[in-house]
């Protein structure tokens, strides 16, 4: 579990270098540590070396994972795909979810979540790309589902997630960023008082920063490939 450790403290050193490098303010960008089909003890590692916030994709491997950590101050964030028949387990357990992309799911999470808890973080999930393959709603879809978030009292909407397109060229890379990027400011010229830019993975998180990400969402660079 060493390797963990030493990888998040070089993660860490080149998240501060590209701040600097892009004009970023110093501690301006999060690491979310990517944990899906992690073990427990990998998570613990991660957190014994300082790393708080983890980012699940899938409820029933969470749910264990939630038990056995249930004595750690660990935030957790819901990455991946909500379907509706989840959405109570999540909005009772996470404190964020990344990959809101319909008016229906946003209504669901916002009445199941419970009231002793504070308003659950949301961002919408938005396909940049337009690819088939890929959640999220189209870019002229995001203005709509933003107002819409705007009457409901148990969730905050806090900014936008994407996985753009797989580019190589870092180029490519910032031209998708950019985009959410732009659709990002769009929203703050019409109100809304969104803090959050979810993108960059492990890839293309230089890029991401270079854009303007405040969360990257990293787990191969940190926990290593997965067999």
């Amino acid at each position: 579990m060493t390797a963990i450790s030493d990888n998040l403290a070089a993660l860490l050193e080149s998240i501060r270098a590209f701040e600097k490098k892009y004009g970023r303010d110093p501690g301006s960008v999060k690491l979310l540590a990517a944990s899906k089909k992690q073990s427990v003890d990998s998570i613990k590692a991660a957190f014994d070396a300082g790393q708080c916030c983890f980012g699940e994709s899938y409820l029933q491997e969470a749910a264990g994972k939630f038990s056995a950590l249930h004595n750690l101050p660990i935030e957790w964030h819901f990455i991946g795909p909500v379907q509706s028949n989840k959405t109570r387990k999540i909005a009772e357990f996470f404190s964020w979810v990344h990959s809101v992309d319909s008016m229906r799911i946003v209504k669901r999470l916002n009445d199941q979540r419970p009231d002793h808890l504070p308003p659950l973080n949301i961002c919408i999930e938005v396909n940049v790309s337009g690819e088939a393959s890929k959640s999220g709603v189209l870019m002229d879809q995001v203005l709509g589902l933003a107002l819409y978030c705007q009457n409901l009292p148990r969730i905050r909407l806090r900014g936008l997630m994407a996985i753009p397109a797989i580019h190589h060229r870092f180029d490519h890379q910032r031209q998708e960023f950019h985009k959410l990027q732009s659709l990002f400011l769009y929203l703050r010229e019409h109100h809304f008082s969104v803090d959050t830019l979810s993108m960059g993975m492990s890839d293309d998180f230089e890029a991401a920063i270079a854009e303007g990400s405040t969360i990257v969402r990293i787990g191969t660079a940190l926990f290593g490939r997965r067999v």
